[in-house]
Protein backbone atom coordinates (compact mmCIF):
# COMPACT_ATOMS: atom_id res chain seq x y z
CA UNK A 1 0.00 0.00 0.00
CA UNK A 2 1.16 3.28 -0.61
CA UNK A 3 -0.80 6.57 0.21
CA UNK A 4 -2.46 8.67 -2.52
CA UNK A 5 -2.49 12.38 -3.41
CA UNK A 6 -5.75 13.88 -3.81
CA UNK A 7 -3.30 16.23 -6.42
CA UNK A 8 -2.51 13.20 -8.59
CA UNK A 9 -6.04 12.80 -8.99
CA UNK A 10 -7.86 13.80 -12.00
CA UNK A 11 -10.52 15.97 -11.36
CA UNK A 12 -13.32 15.38 -13.55
CA UNK A 13 -15.91 19.00 -14.50
CA UNK A 14 -19.24 17.25 -13.97
CA UNK A 15 -21.06 20.38 -14.68
CA UNK A 16 -19.48 24.33 -14.73
CA UNK A 17 -19.99 24.32 -11.20
CA UNK A 18 -19.10 21.29 -10.25
CA UNK A 19 -15.81 19.38 -10.30
CA UNK A 20 -15.11 16.15 -8.63
CA UNK A 21 -12.16 13.69 -7.60
CA UNK A 22 -13.03 10.30 -6.77
CA UNK A 23 -11.02 6.71 -5.65
CA UNK A 24 -13.27 3.92 -5.14
CA UNK A 25 -11.77 1.33 -2.93
CA UNK A 26 -13.53 -2.60 -2.75
CA UNK A 27 -16.22 -1.10 -0.79
CA UNK A 28 -16.35 2.71 0.02
CA UNK A 29 -16.23 5.85 -2.52
CA UNK A 30 -14.52 8.84 -1.74
CA UNK A 31 -15.27 11.75 -3.51
CA UNK A 32 -13.72 15.15 -3.44
CA UNK A 33 -15.75 18.56 -4.20
CA UNK A 34 -15.38 21.69 -5.46
CA UNK A 35 -18.20 22.91 -6.22
CA UNK A 36 -19.40 27.12 -6.86
CA UNK A 37 -21.68 29.05 -5.78
CA UNK A 38 -25.54 28.50 -7.25
CA UNK A 39 -24.96 24.88 -7.72
CA UNK A 40 -27.51 22.58 -7.59
CA UNK A 41 -27.82 18.89 -6.74
CA UNK A 42 -31.28 18.25 -7.90
CA UNK A 43 -33.32 15.61 -5.86
CA UNK A 44 -32.04 12.08 -6.09
CA UNK A 45 -31.84 8.86 -3.64
CA UNK A 46 -29.77 5.81 -4.22
CA UNK A 47 -28.82 3.04 -1.83
CA UNK A 48 -25.56 4.23 -0.69
CA UNK A 49 -24.75 5.50 3.54
CA UNK A 50 -23.38 8.71 2.50
CA UNK A 51 -21.04 11.11 4.84
CA UNK A 52 -20.48 14.75 3.79
CA UNK A 53 -17.61 16.39 5.22
CA UNK A 54 -17.30 20.24 4.29
CA UNK A 55 -14.14 21.71 4.42
CA UNK A 56 -15.05 25.58 3.44
CA UNK A 57 -17.98 27.34 2.08
CA UNK A 58 -21.95 26.67 2.75
CA UNK A 59 -24.26 23.86 1.91
CA UNK A 60 -28.31 23.72 2.06
CA UNK A 61 -29.46 20.35 2.16
CA UNK A 62 -32.79 19.89 1.12
CA UNK A 63 -34.80 17.03 3.20
CA UNK A 64 -37.60 15.36 3.87
CA UNK A 65 -38.03 16.57 7.36
CA UNK A 66 -36.84 20.10 6.49
CA UNK A 67 -33.47 22.42 5.24
CA UNK A 68 -30.35 21.85 6.96
CA UNK A 69 -27.23 23.97 6.53
CA UNK A 70 -23.84 22.56 6.62
CA UNK A 71 -20.69 24.95 6.87
CA UNK A 72 -17.00 24.06 7.50
CA UNK A 73 -16.02 21.42 9.72
CA UNK A 74 -19.46 20.27 9.95
CA UNK A 75 -20.20 16.39 8.84
CA UNK A 76 -23.64 15.17 7.52
CA UNK A 77 -24.79 11.49 7.64
CA UNK A 78 -27.21 10.48 4.81
CA UNK A 79 -28.85 6.75 5.45
CA UNK A 80 -29.32 5.30 2.39
CA UNK A 81 -32.81 5.99 0.70
CA UNK A 82 -32.96 9.22 1.45
CA UNK A 83 -34.14 11.34 -0.97
CA UNK A 84 -32.29 14.75 -0.57
CA UNK A 85 -30.92 17.73 -2.80
CA UNK A 86 -28.08 20.60 -2.49
CA UNK A 87 -28.02 24.15 -2.89
CA UNK A 88 -24.52 25.59 -2.69
CA UNK A 89 -24.85 28.40 -1.35
CA UNK A 90 -21.06 29.12 -0.93
CA UNK A 91 -18.07 28.32 -3.39
CA UNK A 92 -17.03 24.94 -1.41
CA UNK A 93 -14.81 22.31 -0.63
CA UNK A 94 -16.40 18.76 0.44
CA UNK A 95 -15.37 15.12 0.68
CA UNK A 96 -18.17 12.47 0.66
CA UNK A 97 -18.04 9.36 1.21
CA UNK A 98 -20.19 6.19 0.41
CA UNK A 99 -20.78 2.99 1.32
CA UNK A 100 -21.04 0.40 -0.44
CA UNK A 101 -18.98 2.37 -3.16
CA UNK A 102 -20.82 4.25 -5.82
CA UNK A 103 -21.62 1.42 -8.57
CA UNK A 104 -23.25 4.18 -10.81
CA UNK A 105 -20.41 6.49 -10.95
CA UNK A 106 -18.04 3.81 -11.93
CA UNK A 107 -20.30 2.82 -14.96
CA UNK A 108 -21.19 6.69 -15.86
CA UNK A 109 -24.85 6.78 -14.56
CA UNK A 110 -24.52 10.29 -12.92
CA UNK A 111 -26.84 12.00 -15.32
CA UNK A 112 -27.98 13.61 -12.64
CA UNK A 113 -24.56 15.90 -11.69
CA UNK A 114 -23.82 16.44 -15.09
CA UNK A 115 -25.05 19.54 -17.12
CA UNK A 116 -26.57 21.45 -14.20
CA UNK A 117 -26.00 24.75 -12.90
Amino acid sequence: MKPLNWNDIPSEQMNPRLARRVIHTGSMTIARLSLKAGALVPLHSHHNEQVTMVESGLLKFLLPGGEVLVGPGQVLELPPQLQHGVEVLEDSQVTDLFTPRREDWIHGDDAYLRDKK
